[in-house]
This record gives C-alpha cells, sequence and structure tokens, in this order.
C-alpha cells in the first residue's frame, strides 16, 4: 500500500470520484449535448483532486506538499462550484448533489488542515506598517476623476 492511500482524504476522494462517475452518468442521459461542457469539468476537477493529494503525499518538503494539496482543494471547490451549476442550469435538484457536497466540505476541510501543517507561513497574517500611512502615486488622480464624474 502507498502512504497516499493512507489518508483520510484520499480515501474520501475516491468515495467522491465514484460518486460523481454515477452522477455524470445521470446527466449524461439527460441531454449528452447540453451537459457536456459541465460534465467534463466535473470530471477533469474531481479527479485532479485526488490526483493531486498523491502527488503531493508523495512529495518530501513541506512547502511543496502545502502546494499540491492546495491545488487538491482548489480542485475540490471546483467540483462544488460545477455541482452548483448543474442545479442553476436545471440539469438536476438540489437534492440529487446533496451527498456530493457533503463529501466536498469535508473533503475541503481535510486538505485545508493539510495545507497548514505543511506550510504554516501561508496562513500567518503579516502586516507591514511602512507601507500604511503612504499614499499611493495615482490617489490624487483617481478622486479628481471620481469627483468630475
Amino acid at each position: 500500500m502507498f502512504d497516499h492511500e493512507k489518508l483520510d482524504v484520499y480515501q474520501l476522494e475516491l468515495k467522491l470520484l465514484t460518486w460523481v462517475t454515477h452522477f455524470l452518468a445521470d446527466l449524461s442521459r439527460l441531454s449528452a449535448t447540453e451537459t457536456r461542457e459541465l460534465r467534463q469539468q466535473l470530471d477533469r476537477a474531481s479527479l485532479s483532486a485526488l490526483l493531486n493529494t498523491a502527488e503531493g503525499n508523495g512529495r518530501r518538503q513541506g512547502r511543496q506538499r502545502a502546494k499540491f494539496f492546495d491545488d487538491a482543494r482548489g480542485s475540490a471547490i471546483e467540483c462544488s462550484a460545477c455541482l452548483d451549476a448543474s442545479v442553476a442550469k436545471a440539469f438536476t435538484a438540489l437534492e440529487r448533489i446533496q451527498p456530493g457536497k457533503e463529501m466536498l466540505v469535508r473533503i475541503v476541510a481535510m486538505l485545508s488542515k493539510l495545507v497548514e501543517r505543511f506550510d504554516p507561513d501561508q496562513y500567518r497574517v503579516r502586516e507591514d506598517i511602512s507601507g500604511v500611512s503612504q499614499k499611493f502615486e495615482d490617489d490624487d488622480e483617481h478622486e479628481d476623476e471620481i469627483r468630475k464624474q
């Protein structure tokens, strides 16, 4: 067994991929032409989440791992948007996508924790006081334009 196969998030992404495969089959029965773009995007995004998680877990350096986990998280969020779009376009009902959305919420949460674990600097808020009080060079220019309107 590979190390990535031991990750709970990877196992949940596999479960999501199976769910997405059935969902896509249902969508293609409706109208293959109308749903094609959405189906392809959801298929790519769900596979991308799984593959980036596996690849990220195989990296040795923390920041590299975090980058792949962050990419996987982005793909999972994209999956959620695709499911939302399927409802907005009236391809399916909100109830039909609920199991997928629930899995995605958990996947995103797990991946967020992995990103934070392997690249905690990404989550630190930093303020640079030296630049706060300085005006931008074009500030006055834009204010004049706004006043003219």
